[in-house]
């Protein structure tokens, strides 16, 4: 086993270890991939000012997001097809999620369902995550599940009403379970620790719609049910709607434009997260990082504001919370460490994180969380 001290340590060993066409869902975005590219490099251009002869004695990441207690302002994003990074893979992260004390948001498009992941968390409350389809009844009976299940927060994805074009994920005919064509089996049969987990579960379809839509029964069926339900007419109208019906915590996820989060202020929302979806919708769109201070401006003393794309430390993190953003979202990040380690590479990777956000917070001149801000910003390097 190689020394991982890095999140770049666990993308290169679940390269290795990953079927091709679900390392490349995780790892890449649409058209071009520049918003994904710019998502990471709009942070490297940031630079921190080092202070010294400073007491670094009794540091605290500790913080809250949506009024739950977190060790670290980070949640755990919500991802589709985790379980197809590695068997059950989403019980796995969220019992990472659970032991480290950070929050796990489960994807509408995940492989186990709410009530696996319920069940094998031993009933520790975790997010939800929302795709509103035409098929209102069936969103009615997700919310419903999501409830049942003490789901702690709903957070619904407003950036996914199309689909943005993916190359890679079309060139390699991305399906769940994966298709048996010659290059797959070939590539599959590289990957002995990832195929003798999938032997091994009896999850390997998307949990939280087969067998709950009528005359979805199947892989075959599912997908011509999911082509014709992400809903192009979604509006804020159905968002005041799935508030009511939820009447719990609400988190608007895929805010880039100061307008559009006024009017998430204005439907009620507790959160909003500034994203671009990790560069997988609109290429040419703006960086997360980059858009995050003029929303903060626009906003911020309504409404909590969160933000994803890019993370990949916690330098990352720290830059994030001097802009702004009172919590951020890793996902590519513990995917990296779940398709090399399992659980113990997402407890991996929010390790690395955590040891990176304490020690820069110190070496910043600063020994709690709470009293960071751009003062730890060299200034004409940040986005204002």
């Amino acid at each position: 086993m190689p020394v991982i001290t890095n999140i770049e340590d666990l993308r290169i060993l679940a390269r290795k270890r990953v079927p091709r066409m679900f390392y490349d869902y995780a790892d890449s975005g649409s058209w071009t991939e520049s918003t994904y590219r710019a998502n990471s490099a709009d942070f490297q251009a940031i630079k921190l000012r080092q202070r010294v002869a400073i007491n670094m004695e009794n540091r605290s990441t500790a913080s809250t997001m949506i009024g739950q207690k977190v060790a670290m302002p980070v949640a755990i994003a919500p991802t589709g097809l985790t379980g197809m990074q590695c068997a059950d893979g989403e019980i796995k992260a969220a019992n990472a999620a659970k032991k480290f004390g950070v929050p796990f948001t489960l994807s509408t498009m995940s492989i186990c369902s709410i009530e696996d992941v319920a069940n094998e968390t031993g009933g520790h409350p975790f997010w939800f995550q929302l795709y509103v389809m035409r098929d209102r009844d069936y969103i009615e009976r997700l919310i419903d599940r999501a409830k049942a299940a003490h789901c702690s927060a709903l957070m619904i994805t407003l950036d996914l009403q199309i689909l943005g074009q993916r190359h890679k994920d079309l060139k390699n005919g991305l399906s769940a379970p994966p298709k048996l064509t010659v290059p797959n089996i070939i590539n599959m049969m590289t990957k002995v620790r990832w195929g003798l987990g999938m032997l091994g579960t009896k999850r390997h379809g998307f949990g939280n719609i087969v067998g709950h839509v009528k005359g979805v029964e199947n892989m075959g069926s599912l997908s011509e049910w999911t082509a014709k339900q992400f809903d192009p007419a979604l509006s804020w109208n159905d968002v005041e709607w799935i508030k009511k019906r939820w009447g719990g915590k609400l988190i608007i996820k895929g805010i880039q434009d100061a307008e559009d989060a006024r009017l998430a202020v204005n439907s009620g929302a507790d959160a909003m997260i500034v994203s671009n979806h990790g560069g997988r919708q609109l290429d040419g769109a703006p960086s997360s990082i980059s858009a995050l201070p003029a929303i903060v401006d626009a906003v911020g003393k309504d409404i909590e504001v969160h933000m994803d794309g890019g993370i990949r430390s916690g330098q990352d993190v720290l830059k994030a919370r001097a802009l702004g953003a009172r919590g951020t979202y890793i996902g590519r990040a513990f995917l990296y460490g779940l398709g090399a380690m399992g659980e113990e590479g997402v407890t991996k990777a929010l390790e690395i994180i955590h040891k990176e956000l304490d020690l820069t917070m110190a070496f910043c001149g600063h020994t709690n969380i709470e009293n960071v801000d751009k003062g730890i910003l060299l200034p004409g390097t940040f986005p204002v």
